[in-house]
């Protein structure tokens, strides 16, 4: 079988792959979109999960077939595991996932935790197919994080088969005429049981190598700014979260969640609304249409200083911390109802990508780790990531100055401009 795909091309399924594609916990991720809130800036990318699982799975491939012709011996069973794992390595997240988890912290982590369990319960269309081809065990293992080797970091690791198709994917579907060169896939190789990428040849380090892989890098900087942190897209993000955080008072689980895409999601947050309190109707039905509340009041990490950075993360990122009692501080003192005021305190940026292991004529290591320093190109890199942190204080338009007035004192911090 073949599914012709943007990205691509041609992608070939085995029978198995093709059952495993077809089982309703897999067809679910056609209703969660892949960058959430990005199409209300970037119209085109309405792109979903179930896209991008598909072309994880094709890079994973693309990889093991690089692996193979270098005389890397790979099993039948390790290579349908990898594809198989690649194709489900997504399976547990629910609609708007990064800002619930991530950037607003009101539900662990899609890969920690229960879900997985849920997914792959032998009761599960998925659970069967895996049990029938003796999978069940060591796919659990690859998504659980237990198999940590190579077979692990093709789907999982610093620079793996997801990072590759959804830079290039989201790339493509938000029209940034972006990507990175094909080369990159001929340098993986396997080397004390872990991913790596060669940089060597004839007992030399090529500069081209560790040029493509800054360039990657780069590629990933480049989105974070553009895409996944632009601004409009973290405030619709963050309405939906506020929305959802109202509704855990009123029956909505995280459990519900698993169960839900994104557009039965903002039926199910309506639903709740006009049963129990407006404020959640209001929120969703804002983003639906494109009615966003405004950075009243904005902190970078050029304006505070790290002490004070990791002090307002541990006050204000999590749900259940100073977050929610500051909201209802500020919405009462200038008479506005719930949701009107929203606190945005993400984690700290990290950049993880640059730890990429890499085998040069060092030996092996983290491409980040070269001695006696590392490229001060990837040093730069990660300080730019580190910079997209922002504190933000949401507001509608018309309280927005009195807003921002209220938190320069309550936080004895100048506003930046917007």
């Amino acid at each position: 079988m073949y599914i012709r795909d943007p990205i691509h091309g041609d992608i070939e399924l085995d029978h198995l792959e093709q059952k495993i594609l077809d089982c309703a916990e897999i067809q679910r991720l056609r209703t969660i979109k892949q960058l959430g809130t990005a199409y209300l800036v970037y119209p085109g990318c309405t792109h979903t999960r179930f896209e991008h699982s598909l072309g994880t799975m094709a890079v994973a491939k693309r990889i093991l077939t690089t692996l193979a012709a270098t005389s890397e011996s790979i099993p039948i069973y390790s290579s349908q595991l990898i594809t198989i794992s690649a194709l489900l390595h997504d399976i547990t997240h629910i609609p708007f996932g990064h800002t619930f988890e991530d950037e607003r912290a009101i539900f662990p982590r899609h890969d920690k935790g229960h879900r997985l369990d849920y997914f792959l319960a032998g009761d599960t269309e998925i659970g069967r197919q895996l049990q029938l081809a003796g999978l069940l065990n060591d796919t659990r293992a690859i998504l659980s994080g237990q198999i940590k080797d190579w077979r692990a970091q093709i789907i999982a690791s610093a620079l793996d088969a997801d990072l590759l198709d959804y830079l290039r994917r989201d790339a493509y579907m938000a029209g940034l005429a972006q990507t990175y060169d094909e080369r990159i896939f001929q340098h993986f190789r396997v080397v004390s049981d872990q991913l790596v990428l060669n940089m060597v040849k004839h007992n030399m380090d090529r500069s081209d190598i560790k040029s493509e892989i800054v360039h990657l890098l780069r590629l990933r900087y480049y989105l974070s700014e553009r895409v996944y942190f632009h601004h409009a897209k973290v405030i619709s993000g963050a309405m939906i979260s506020k929305a959802v955080e109202l509704a855990l008072g009123y029956g909505l689980t995280e459990h519900t969640l698993l169960q839900l895409g994104d557009y039965t999601l903002f039926e199910t947050l309506k639903n709740l609304g006009l049963k129990h309190n407006p404020a959640i109707t209001a929120l969703v039905t804002a983003v639906e249409h494109r009615h966003l509340l405004k950075r009243a009041y904005i902190l970078t990490s050029e304006s505070v200083t790290e002490e004070q950075r990791d002090l307002l993360m541990q006050n204000y990122h999590f749900g259940d911390g100073q977050r929610p009692r500051l909201e209802r501080e500020i919405a009462a003192a200038f008479g506005l109802n719930d949701g009107e005021i929203i606190v945005y305190c993400p984690g700290a940026r990290t950049f993880r990508e640059a730890a990429i292991p890499v085998f040069s004529k060092h030996g092996l290591h983290k491409l980040n780790s070269i001695q006696p320093a590392p490229p001060e190109d990837i040093n730069q890199l990660q300080r730019q990531y580190q910079k997209l942190w922002r504190f933000y204080v949401f507001a509608p338009d018309s309280h927005r100055h009195e807003v921002q007035n209220f938190c320069e004192t309550y936080f004895r911090l100048p506003s930046e401009h917007v």
